[in-house]
């Protein structure tokens, strides 16, 4: 290759990086790896990405160069050759409850189109715009659900659970509280009605106003006198419970105050749209004999043959099909066949939105760009990474370069290129170790991957462990489980397979809902620990609250009168007033989204200086918070009530994260295994039912290793593990597994296979059987 064809960096410090220089070529498919940690997502997302995003923004205004200088530059000396850059990362962020998978992918506004220029309307109706047929806009939500598909409907028996109480005792349960009840109260006793007789003692038209009246009367009330409080007459307005419920539900925007209202709320279908969420209008319109309704519920791979019959046709029609058949059918090539374009966006997995963006980039036309991709086999089947490896090589051989931090051994042997960072993490890793085509990694003793993308190290055979019970499900339906029988082995490590919407995740939800007289069920997921820089690993694990001990006990800290609160950053007192104790501001972007900012006066620390004048063993809080998990273990081996959550974070492979790392810094995977720490550092008494989605999600397969010695010691004490897990690895040692399929969505949610490891292996049915045959 060309040395301009490579694009340059000289000097990154991002993060663990080590002033690191790598030529990193373009047009090509290039493989960053290195353990959890090594630092392989600096260079890839917060080197390269970070700088062609700040080059891009630069150009566009001085308002968003002051804000993006303020939010922070990578620390790089020179990067040159860089192209524009799309990053499709596994966010962390819930996307809109109204974002679907036809927003995402922008499908949605095709079938949009289709139907309005191409749909057969009934006779004498008039042509709608595609706005008509989205429930997102005036012009398309229905009128009585404002496009939401269900309407919220209060009863007497949702507002008043308990009739035995009186008024004043608080039969009606959604009222507010405090003093906003009390005023309610007080104008209805001047209305006339008894207010300490049982409610169901009242006549029914008395309540059914207290409940429903559309009146609003004003009277004067005379508050009861209290002792010690001067209380004059005023004014009170009275609003029935089902106007106060309705417009807390709807306008409220304390958030405490929807979900309070949701309580007291029915959700029924809406009687006009039937849960379409569209205009009757709208509703009326066919394509091939199906409303927009109906071709959005159906999976995309059979929208695909639907459409597929008609990109023959002439005019719009034929136009509109054909476009929207060779989107679909990339997604279905992604293994995601089985999703519906009206499946709302919150439901998909990290790994299902990141596919879906990906094949949506295919599609878009765009050469000479640097796609940077976070993992893109992340939940998938073997199966479906076969077609993902596809899909990345057309992006390539349409003019583009595709970097991918990646994990996978399978999808690293097919790349063009290799940058392999470590050789450790954190601390103990941040340097290239090798960049060069993939076959020279072999010859770099150093490297942690070498050993598992040619060595391949082979697991030890080992008898599966006998079960000493078992929990028996039976009939379960939910999602696409439609009346599932199946055996849990308890005592043992179970693994459940299948492809990518087989029903794993559903059936571990179900597994989650089990009740059992001697068994705590702990579901261990890769939800954030904490939606902001408030919360890190420290505050979750507990960890926190020993060090603020430790800190107030300081001689200097008892003389100023300094209790433990003082070294806390979540109250006044200790903390930097001016990002409330955060360490960082929130920086607002228009058309982008909010990122954050070192704070300017404590630059990060989080405390104002005279909590900063308080040393332990040498050390401030700011500093303690700034130790990784290895360095705080050797910090604080002398203090038993630390040394257990350090050890425990250490066991499962975190001892690079730092102690103050903010919750939203962390991937999924790191998440899950601060709760699984979290677990570990309990005293355990055996008879737990651990349940973990895709444990291995964002590992190297060296931390694969670590984390299954913890869930092996896990069973060893007696606990019953349930992994749901594509990881071939991870499979072959279960004792037990459980594979569904065999396909996703509604080709799946059924029982193809159970057993040991062998059992499914030998199972000619299960596509996992097939993959563990060829390992």
């Amino acid at each position: 290759m060309d040395h301009d064809q490579f694009v340059r960096v000289r000097g990154s410090r991002v993060h663990n990086l080590r002033a690191v220089d790598v030529d990193v070529p373009r047009d090509a498919l290039v493989a960053f790896t290195g353990v959890s940690g090594s630092g392989k997502s600096s260079l890839a997302f917060g080197t390269l990405y970070a700088e062609s995003q700040h080059r891009f923004l630069e150009s566009v205004a001085p308002y968003a160069r002051r804000l993006l200088q303020q939010a922070g530059t990578p620390d790089v000396d020179e990067i040159t050759g860089l192209p524009p850059a799309v990053a499709l990362e596994q966010r962390r962020s819930v996307p809109s409850s109204r974002s679907s998978v036809g927003t995402v992918t922008t499908v949605s506004n095709s079938l949009r189109m289709l139907m309005s220029r191409a749909g057969d309307y009934p006779p004498g109706a008039e042509h709608l715009d595609s706005d008509a047929f989205s429930p997102n806009t005036a012009a398309g939500a229905c009128p009585q659900c404002h496009g939401q598909g269900v309407v919220y409907e209060v009863s007497e028996q949702s507002l008043v659970p308990d009739p035995s109480l009186s008024i004043r005792e608080g039969a009606v349960a959604s009222w507010p509280g405090a003093w906003q009840g009390k005023n309610l109260r007080d104008i209805l006793g001047v209305l006339g009605y008894d207010l300490d007789v049982p409610w169901r003692d009242l006549p029914a038209e008395q309540r059914e106003w207290i409940l429903f009246t559309d009146e609003q009367p004003v009277v004067t009330v005379h508050p009861e006198r209290e002792p010690g409080r001067i209380q004059r007459p005023y004014q009170g307005t009275y609003s029935s419970a089902k106007r106060l419920v309705l417009h807390a539900f709807a306008d409220s925007r304390s958030e405490a105050s929807r979900t309070r209202a949701a309580r007291f709320l029915h959700a029924a279908t809406c009687p006009l749209c039937g849960g379409r969420r569209l205009r009757p209008e709208a509703l009326a319109v066919t394509f091939s004999g199906y409303g927009i309704a109906d071709l959005a519920g159906m999976p995309l791979s059979d929208l695909a043959e639907v459409l597929r019959a008609h990109t023959a046709d002439p005019g719009p029609a034929g136009v509109l099909a054909k476009d929207l058949v060779a989107r679909l059918d990339i997604l279905v090539e992604l293994g995601l066949g089985y999703l519906a374009v009206n499946r709302t966006a919150p439901s998909l997995s990290g790994g299902e939105l990141q596919r879906l963006r990906l094949g949506t980039q295919l599609r878009s036309g765009l050469f000479g760009v640097v796609y940077v991709l976070d993992e893109p086999s992340a939940g998938l089947h073997p199966a479906d990474a076969e077609a993902l490896r596809s899909v990345l090589e057309r992006l390539k051989l349409a003019g583009n370069s595709v970097y991918l931090v990646e994990h996978d051994m399978a999808v690293v042997r097919h790349a063009d290129w290799i940058v392999d960072v470590g050789p450790g993490a954190g601390v103990h890793g941040g340097r290239v170790l090798y960049s060069g085509p993939v076959g020279g990694l072999a010859g770099v003793p150093e490297s942690v991957t070498r050993r598992y993308l040619f060595d391949r190290p082979e697991p030890a055979a080992r008898e599966p462990r006998q079960p000493r019970g078992w929990l028996k499900i039976r009939d379960a339906r939910r999602n696409n489980l439609q009346g599932l029988d199946v055996d849990l082995p308890l005592g043992v490590l179970t693994a459940i397979t299948g492809v990518s919407g087989a029903g794993k995740t559903t059936l571990l939800d179900v597994l989650g809902r089990t009740e059992g007289e001697q068994r705590r069920v702990v579901r261990v997921d890769q939800q954030p620990i904490g939606r902001t820089p408030r919360s890190n690993l420290a505050t979750y694990t507990g960890l926190f609250d020993v060090v603020r001990k430790l800190f107030a006990a300081v001689p200097q800290a008892r003389e100023r009168g300094y209790d433990a609160g003082r070294f806390s950053f979540n109250v006044a007192g200790g903390r930097c007033e001016t990002c409330k104790g955060e360490g960082y501001v929130s920086v607002e972007l228009l058309f982008l989204p909010s990122t954050y900012a070192p704070c300017p006066d404590c630059h990060g620390a989080r405390y104002n200086p005279r909590t900063l004048e308080i040393r332990y063993e040498g050390r401030t809080i700011a500093e303690v918070l700034d130790l990784t998990v290895d360095d705080a273990s050797a910090f604080l081996a002398g203090v038993p009530a630390a040394a257990r959550s350090l050890r425990a974070l250490r066991e499962v492979g975190l001892g690079y994260l730092r102690l103050g790392q903010p919750a939203t810094e962390l991937s999924g995977g790191e998440a899950q295994r601060v709760k699984l720490a979290s677990e570990l550092q309990r005293t355990s008494h055996g008879s737990t039912l651990y349940l973990l989605d895709e444990p291995t999600g964002g590992l190297h397969p060296y931390d694969v290793e670590v984390l299954m010695r913890q869930l092996e010691a896990l069973v060893e004490a007696g606990n019953t593990v349930v992994v749901a897990e594509h990881d071939l690895d991870v499979v072959a040692a279960a004792d037990h597994v459980i594979d569904l399929g065999p396909g996703g969505g509604g080709a799946g949610g059924r029982l193809v296979a159970q057993g040991s490891p062998a059992d499914i292996a030998a199972a000619p049915a299960s596509r996992t059987g097939h993959y563990l045959r060829e390992r």
